[in-house]
């Protein structure tokens, strides 16, 4: 009877296991569909902060609006891309390689590839939420900490191709 008692306890351990994994996987597929979506080529089309502060994303030391217009690729299968700034006036014309990753559905993340550097020797990166994603537009939240609160900055993305 021990015996008999065991084997279905082991059973339905099996089994509430096999049901977890499937969620997980269902989960997983989702959050991989998500990150899809993001495949192409995309513009910063606005970017939304409270102007009295002076916004310089991904430490480039150029003004956040030197950031709209910027052209991102971005590459799910193998996680790189790269973001363009034009140019012009006191915005400077770079082209910067990333690596990048969803995690949990909605956490966009990404770090710069420098000249002759590996992506895993780079542990400095940037956070980002995703919202507001449909299949043509998409915006990226970031909370910079400033004086002991934070400043709450939109980049607001538009595809401009599928490549």
């Amino acid at each position: 009877m021990k015996k008999l008692l065991l084997a279905g306890m082991l059973g339905t351990s099996l089994f509430a296991v096999s049901c977890s994994t499937v969620k997980k996987a269902e989960t997983s597929q989702n959050q991989r569909s998500e990150f899809l979506k993001l495949k192409g080529d995309w513009e910063i089309v606005s970017i939304d902060y409270d102007k009295q502060y002076k916004i310089k994303p991904f430490d480039e030391g150029a003004d956040a609006q030197c950031f709209v217009g910027s052209h991102w690729r971005l590459i799910p299968n193998n996680y790189s891309g790269a973001y363009t700034l034009k140019g012009g006036g006191a915005c400077p014309a770079l082209t910067q390689p990333i690596k990048f990753e969803i995690k949990s559905g909605n956490t966009f993340m990404f770090k710069k590839i420098m000249a002759d550097t590996k992506a895993k020797q780079n542990t400095v990166g940037y956070s980002l939420n995703v919202i507001d994603q449909t299949t043509d537009q998409f915006s990226l939240e970031q909370n910079v900490p400033f004086d002991g609160s934070t400043v709450r900055v939109v980049y607001n993305f538009q595809r401009t191709g599928m490549k």
